[in-house]
């Protein structure tokens, strides 16, 4: 097997209002992963528009999730931080990948099925080939890790499944054009701790949301100490104490998810919290939860405001990450031109 060069790519859509879960189920955990890999940290512009975005609203959107990246602590000379649209080579590979790529794939991904619903005839296609595109995001950098959560898990299964068969299609010339025997790496998932899927403070069954119309259904990155402790005193629970063991949250998803988000921002497991919770009433904890939550996310919040004001700084390390990302990411595509037969003259 051919040895790569372990690099991490991963993406955050700027659909704004980025909320507790983007910070839990991704940004902190990018932040880790900076001392042991490589890692490109896309703001995925492309992929919002898979649904009407107004235009305004998304230069301001990918300049916030920019700034959140900075202020969460990932190091922008470390690591490389763009948009997605500014490297041509994300939309120009993902036509490659349209042609490797089986419509009998896509049609089992049922991530597509949840958000098409019943209209599906009238989603774009840019929704449904979505996960193709994700697939290019990875392999323009051959990249061999992915952080992902649970709801993300099958597309990256697809994308190791294009991946694999680009090498057997093209094997002959992929050895022919000196690569060895295989192209693309099949890149890993990374799966990230507790909490990774924070759940809405309104409904412990549905992920928490910045579509949701209930901004009490999450905590904004950018939301103040009084407006945290006002969402976590009105976040819904059952009538019960906490209980004393992990087993009894199974059948309470309000608790259960309460209990993971203390676990997450202290870096406890939920059985150490309920070790120290155990038996309390929800009023008790929420306050606990109220002040652990403003102290972890109040500085990233404060920091992230600061940033914003400054577009200027903002536009400077997207323009740098883009240059960077660019240099990887045409090397590649040139490679898959000489695999595939396109002619470079």
């Amino acid at each position: 097997m051919p040895v790569f060069k372990e690099r991490v790519f991963s993406g955050v859509q700027p659909t704004g209002n980025l909320h507790l879960g983007n910070y839990l189920g991704a940004i902190v955990k990018f932040v880790a992963l900076q001392e042991k890999y490589d890692c490109l940290y896309c703001v995925v512009d492309m992929h919002a528009i898979t649904v009407w975005q107004d235009p305004a609203e998304l230069k301001r959107t990918t300049r916030e999730v920019t700034a959140a990246y900075i202020a969460s602590g990932i190091d922008p000379k470390k690591n490389i931080i763009f948009n997605q649209s500014q490297v041509a080579e994300h939309a120009e590979l993902a036509w490659v990948l349209n042609c490797v790529a089986r419509l009998g794939w896509l049609n089992r991904m049922t991530q597509f099925k949840e958000k098409a619903g019943k209209d599906r005839e009238n989603v774009s296609v840019g929704l449904f080939a979505y996960p193709n595109l994700m697939a290019a995001d990875i392999l323009a950098y051959r990249a061999t890790h992915v952080p992902v959560g649970e709801d993300q898990k099958q597309h990256l299964e697809l994308a190791r499944d294009i991946a694999q068969k680009f090498n057997n299609d093209y094997a002959e010339s992929i050895r022919a054009n000196g690569f060895g025997e295989t192209f693309f790496p099949l890149p890993e998932p990374l799966i990230s701790g507790p909490a990774t899927r924070v759940m809405s403070l309104r409904d412990g069954t549905k992920k928490m949301s910045k579509s949701d119309s209930s901004d009490y259904s999450r905590i904004n990155l950018t939301d103040d100490a009084d407006t945290i402790a006002q969402k976590f005193r009105k976040a819904k629970t059952d009538p019960h104490p906490l209980p004393s063991g992990v087993k009894e949250l199974e059948s309470r998803p309000e608790a259960e998810n309460l209990v993971g988000i203390y676990a997450a921002l202290s870096g406890k497991t939920a059985a150490d919290v309920l070790k120290d919770f155990g038996g309390a009433q929800f009023s008790r904890f929420k306050e606990a939860l109220t002040e652990l939550s403003v102290e972890k996310l109040g500085p990233v919040g404060a920091e992230m405001k600061r940033i914003v004001q400054d577009a200027a700084y903002i536009d400077s390390v997207l323009k740098d990450g883009s240059a960077r990302a660019r240099a990887i990411a045409s090397e590649t595509m040139k490679a898959v031109k000489d695999i595939v037969g396109f002619v470079r003259v």
